[in-house]
This record gives C-alpha cells, sequence and structure tokens, in this order.
C-alpha cells in the first residue's frame, strides 16, 4: 500500500484587507490592543482569513519528496535537492493543483493533526479556488485507514486528554524536532512577507520528515490492526 505524508503552511491576510463587517466580527471580543494583535496573529489559523503557501509531501516507502511553494510575481521553477523536489509558483491555485494531481498515485497519507487542521485547509481552500479534491481527505475515522493522522493515533482517538505539539512527541520518541532548526510556524508569514520563501518549503519538509520518523514509531510499536 502506496503512503504519502503531507503537511501545509498557511499566511493569513491582514486584518485591513476585510471589509468592515468582517472585521467587526474578527474584532468582536478583542477590547485591548494585545487581544487585537492576537486576532490579527491568529488568522493564519483559519482557511477564510489565510492562504496556503507550502505543501510538502513525501513518499513513504521510497523517501522521495516533493514541496510545492508559492513565489507570488515569479515563473514556475523547479529545483532539485537530493531526493527532494522543489516546484515554485505564482499563486495557490496552481500549488493546489499540483498537490490533487499527485495525491491519487497513493492508497493512504500520513499526517500530524491533519484532520484537525491541514486537510479541511486544503479541502476549503480548493473550493475557494474552484478546484475539485481528486481524494476524500476526511474519511471516517473509526472504518478508514486511508488517512493516518499521528494525532489521533498517539492520542487513541482523544482518550489521552493532552494533545501534544509535533514538537513535544518528536523530543519523547528521540526524533530530531523541525523546530531545532530555527524556525516554527510562527515565523511563516514574516519569513513570507521578507521573500524567504525557500526558508519555508524547506522547513515544512523538515516537518514531514520528522512526522515519517514518529510513523514509524508508531507503525512498530503501537499499530494493531483491526
Amino acid at each position: 500500500m502506496a503512503k504519502i505524508i503531507f503537511d501545509i503552511e498557511t499566511v493569513g491576510a491582514e486584518l485591513d484587507t476585510f471589509d468592515k463587517g468582517t472585521q467587526e466580527y474578527l474584532l468582536k471580543f478583542a477590547k485591548t490592543d494585545e487581544e487585537e494583535q492576537e486576532v490579527r496573529d491568529s488568522l493564519s489559523f483559519y482557511p477564510v482569513t489565510a492562504q496556503i503557501v507550502t505543501i510538502a509531501m513525501l513518499e513513504l516507502e521510497t523517501d522521495k519528496a516533493f514541496v510545492y511553494y508559492q513565489v507570488p510575481g515569479k515563473q514556475p521553477e523547479r529545483i532539485m535537492e537530493g531526493e527532494a523536489e522543489y516546484f515554485s509558483v505564482p499563486n495557490e491555485k496552481q500549488l493546489l493543483e499540483l498537490f490533487w494531481s499527485r495525491l491519487p498515485k497513493y492508497d493512504a497519507f500520513v499526517t500530524f493533526n491533519g484532520r484537525g487542521f491541514d486537510c479541511p485547509f486544503i479541502l476549503v481552500r480548493s473550493a475557494i479556488n474552484q478546484l475539485k479534491a481528486t481524494k476524500n481527505l476526511m474519511p471516517d475515522r473509526y472504518r478508514s485507514n486511508m488517512h493516518i493522522d499521528l494525532m489521533e493515533k498517539l492520542t487513541f482517538l482523544g482518550a489521552v486528554r493532552r494533545r501534544f505539539s509535533l514538537h513535544v512527541w518528536c523530543h519523547a520518541f528521540g526524533v530530531k524536532s523541525p523546530k531545532e532548526d530555527g524556525v516554527t510556524g510562527l515565523d511563516v508569514k514574516t519569513l513570507f512577507h521578507d521573500g524567504r520563501h525557500d526558508d519555508i518549503a524547506r522547513y515544512c519538509l523538515r516537518d514531514v520528515f520528522a512526522t515519517r520518523e514518529l510513523y514509524r514509531f508508531w507503525d512498530k510499536y503501537m499499530n494493531f490492526p483491526a
């Protein structure tokens, strides 16, 4: 069964770019400058206020990687780095087209918190860009083996109360965390606006490599097929 691991990075729009009604809705409960800043910082977390700027994919069986990332205003470009192919595109729609064209080649996909974040985000942003999904990213968690969300697997579908971050799980299993190289998800928006698109692409790929290592621990020691 061919499996692919994937992860996304997102960048929120500036609050001032929304219409007055939307701004009032988003700021409804912000009473201080600090709370308003928290709202502005949170816009990258929602598909109605943000866009996808990078998707990294890693074949579990072959270790071949494919990274699709936005570089606005520039022509598409393909770059090889080892076993990784980097494809830069000028906009989100082309990025998503590349993702959907590759996904049907695999029987299952692996994520970390993909059900809670990546997959709904991709589906909504694809619809906004008028793109039809080529695979159901949100299959029934209890009946389907198509989507292996490691956050769900490691917490036994929520039986464990605390849902730790990828960074914490990596340290628990002795896996190198992608955060150890000095970039976190909170840096992505600044990096994007500074034109450091390559840094975002490489950071996203490090996330999927870490997810691969966690998957191997789970599959070897905790996976008990029904």
